[in-house]
């Protein structure tokens, strides 16, 4: 009979169930990773709620992950039994366009573990080798399971191409945001305003990198980016909040001939003033997730102590309580950051 290892499920949003299914044979060419931890990020959170508009349930969740390996496929050859490492949870059709000039981050049959694919949210996970990226001895399994947001903030900070010595604004301090500062500083960005709402989220931002904080809704953003930057402003604005209000900043108030890109998922259709982004001639790009190049920068940089990540790490929870990590979340929004779920009781912090 089959070992048997638990499975999350997400039967419907707000609906979490867990069975009992067999442990995964692998291929050849495969691992068998024991999860130790899981991360959940803003959009598990939308897939929670039903509002995710490319998930369908029932789902398995589960993106940012640590784990061990557990068993090796026989023409695995660079990875072996007990390291430490993470997944990188794009799956890719190699053929499209994309895929083929290297940016398999936009394939054009793109699906992501936990979203339009079975997710890591089990004891063990059953993955291609070319998807497992070994993290060092010395970093944590929680930290192991950030170097996913990580990874995508590394990415957003390359889009601008002269990020080495530049004038940056972050708009929206949550995980991304922060992360992204941290990025860019770590790339070599000379001065970061960042921008929120919240005094907690601009204070933790400011211990991690920030040079320049500012709660929106006490100052006026134009006069902070003057007052930071001078009248040249800023070279690059991040938009990180998702928000009308926050784009609606950055267009206004961006130098002409400046760059935009856009970090955060738009839950709806943006009302963008597209007469003021073509008058100024900005550049508005944009960021979609990561390559294998970006997860390496993300644990040099947490190697060489640029990137902090345990300050992000707001609540731990045991996997049979993933429903009640949910319940955190949505009752402590402004105060939580990154709410890790523990797989493996025994797994260290």
């Amino acid at each position: 009979m089959a070992e048997m290892m638990r499975q999350e499920v997400m039967m419907e949003p707000k609906k979490i169930i867990f069975r009992d299914v067999p442990i995964p044979e692998i291929g050849s060419d495969q691992v068998l990773v024991r999860i130790k931890k899981i991360g959940i990020c803003g959009s598990d959170i939308h897939v929670y709620h039903g509002t995710h508009p490319y998930t369908s349930y029932p789902i398995t969740q589960g993106h940012e992950v640590s784990g061990q390996i557990a068993k090796v496929g026989e023409y695995v050859k660079d990875l072996k039994v007990g390291q430490k490492v993470t997944l990188e949870p794009q799956v890719f059709c190699g053929r499209c366009y994309p895929c083929l000039h290297g940016k398999y981050n936009l394939c054009e049959h793109l699906k992501v573990f936990g979203f339009q694919t079975t997710g890591t949210g089990s004891d063990y996970f059953a993955v291609d080798s070319s998807k497992v990226t070994p993290i060092p001895d010395t970093m944590t399994y929680s930290e192991g399971a950030m170097l996913e947001p990580l990874a995508v903030t590394v990415h957003a900070a390359k889009r601008f191409p002269d990020v080495k010595g530049a004038k940056a604004v972050v708009l929206g301090c949550g995980p991304i945001g922060i992360l992204l500062i941290q990025s860019l500083k770590a790339l070599g960005a000379e001065k970061v305003m960042a921008t929120d709402i919240s005094d907690g989220r601009l204070e933790l931002a400011s211990k991690l990198g920030a040079d320049k904080v500012v709660n929106t809704m006490k100052e006026d953003y134009k006069t902070a980016l003057l007052e930071t930057f001078g009248p040249d402003k800023a070279d690059v604005v991040y938009e990180c909040a998702g928000s009308d209000i926050t784009m609606d900043q950055a267009i206004q108030n961006a130098r002409k001939g400046s760059t935009i890109i856009l970090v955060a998922v738009f839950g709806k259709k943006a009302n963008v003033d597209l007469a003021k982004l073509n008058d100024s001639e900005l550049d508005l790009n944009t960021s979609m997730m990561y390559r294998h190049e970006d997860f390496v920068d993300a644990i040099r940089f947490v190697q060489e102590g640029k990137v902090q990540l345990k300050p992000l790490q707001t609540a731990h929870f045991a996997f049979e309580d993933f429903p009640k990590a949910y319940e955190f979340i949505d009752n402590n929004r402004e105060s939580t950051m990154k709410v890790i779920i523990d797989v493996d009781p025994n797994g260290e912090e």
